[in-house]
């Protein structure tokens, strides 16, 4: 086993982290190449990696999600540096002869919908979950939601593929005067048990 992290790191990507809803200042392409290069290695079933990620950059892609946001994500979304939609393709299957070698895994899924969805969503979303912590790594704060159209949004960015949006990810440099006051978590005996 490694050795864990420290109290530092810790409160980075967990303790004293938090979603912000106001997000400026700039966020570079390099910066964005090495937030998916972290975010690649993070475990998925069968390493099938099915997240797709576009960040929404540029003021015509800003145009083009703007129509599928919720009145009450419109305004931070658009002002957001980036926005990323994390995506998942349900045909991931077709580079697992590529992601896992040593066995015939596309057999696994291929013609098998219920497996393909599953299978897709929840790797997907992990990869998801994996981009926040890895942006928090990197010193970008985050505003993660799932307020929007996601027929528009797989309309205007995925039309003609089988990938389909789950939710955004705002990226940028938080405004911490504007973050409500931190909202308390489950205790350990009220969300887990040890058997």
């Amino acid at each position: 086993m490694s050795k864990a992290l420290d109290d530092q790191t810790l409160d980075q990507l967990f303790r004293t982290a938090r979603t912000h809803n106001v997000l400026g200042g700039e966020v570079s392409d390099e910066t964005l190449r090495q937030l998916y290069d972290l975010v690649k290695w993070g475990p998925t079933s069968a390493n099938g990696s099915p997240a797709r990620f576009v960040f929404v950059k540029s003021q015509q892609a800003k145009e083009k999600l703007a129509p599928a946001l919720s009145p009450g994500n419109l305004a931070k979304t658009l002002a957001a540096p980036v926005t990323v939609i994390v995506a998942h393709d349900l045909e991931f299957y077709e580079k697992l002869p590529y992601l896992f070698p040593h066995d015939d895994a596309r057999s696994w899924f291929a013609g098998n919908d219920a497996a393909i969805n599953i299978t897709a969503f929840r790797n997907g979303s992990l990869q998801g979950a994996y981009l926040i912590l890895a942006a928090r790594a990197l010193g970008l704060d985050t505003g993660a939601m799932s307020g929007f159209d996601n027929a528009k949004v797989d309309e205007a960015f995925f039309a003609g593929t089988k990938i389909k949006s789950n939710f955004l990810i705002n990226l940028g440099a938080g405004d911490h005067s504007q973050l409500f006051p931190r909202s308390p978590r489950l205790p350990f005996d009220e969300a887990a048990r040890i058997d």
